[in-house]
């Protein structure tokens, strides 16, 4: 069975940014993949992750993007909800994110950065709050040079989307027994009014393998952060029950 982290916490989170008259834009997420349907092609997007690819030559040099759009389940791109991939701690389904193998500039050598992702919005309540991503992973059927990881990104859309912070985590140098990882950013003066990005990513070519197998994601404000963001009286946040 499936030990779900942050339930009791997360509900008492919800009510106190609800009634919580300074609201940040930041806000908790939790999903352990258990609720969604593998067979609808929608599922992953209805749940609010989000695609977008980078190409590059063979050289690094950069060609073109495209996204955003909502992540596709059960397609050669990008994403899919897996099943019969997890331990006692990650349950029946669990997220796969991999290259897009429907782009056909894999098989000139091109470089294919797949990106499946949550975004938010900082606010101004969100100074001197710190977050943390946390999930479990394990290597899927990556096969080298194929390369993955785990990130934190903020990006100004009043500078070009300009990336301000990519804050990662290599992924495809993990074992193919489960573990528990996490990366987090300190919410600064400079990012009001910034996306927030949290998510996987992928760098593949010619056609090779780079699955990495991903569950229970969370991310939350660090227990000293709470009192900021107007959800005093929580001390802590429940990590993982013994």
């Amino acid at each position: 069975m499936k030990r779900l982290r942050n339930l009791h916490v997360c509900a008492l989170l919800l009510s106190g940014l609800l009634a919580s008259p300074a609201l940040a834009d930041l806000s908790f997420y939790s999903q352990d993949f258990e609720g969604l349907n593998q067979a609808d092609p929608a599922a992953l997007g209805n749940d609010g992750w989000l695609g977008f690819a980078n190409v590059f030559d063979s050289g690094g040099g950069y060609l073109y993007g495209y996204g955003v759009f909502p992540a596709p389940n059960g397609t050669p791109g990008f994403s899919s909800i897996a099943a019969g991939e997890g331990g006692v701690d990650q349950g029946a389904q669990q997220l796969v994110t991999y290259s897009d193998y429907n782009n056909a500039d894999h098989g000139v050598g091109n470089l294919i950065e797949t990106n499946v992702f949550q975004e938010f919005t900082i606010g101004a309540a969100d100074v001197g709050s710190t977050w943390t991503f946390e999930f479990d992973a394990k290597l899927g059927d990556l096969i080298a040079p194929s390369t993955a990881q785990a990130f934190i990104k903020t990006l100004d859309p009043n500078n070009g989307f300009a990336l301000t912070n990519f804050v990662t985590m290599d992924t495809h140098t993990l074992p193919t027994t489960w573990g528990t990882y996490s990366i987090q950013l300190a919410i600064d003066g400079s990012l009001p009014g910034q996306l927030f990005q949290i998510g996987f990513l992928t760098l593949a070519t010619n056609y090779d393998a780079s699955g990495i197998v991903y569950d229970n994601v969370n991310f939350t404000p660090e227990p000293a952060s709470l009192a900021l963001l107007g959800l005093g009286g929580l001390a802590l946040i429940r990590r993982r029950k013994a």
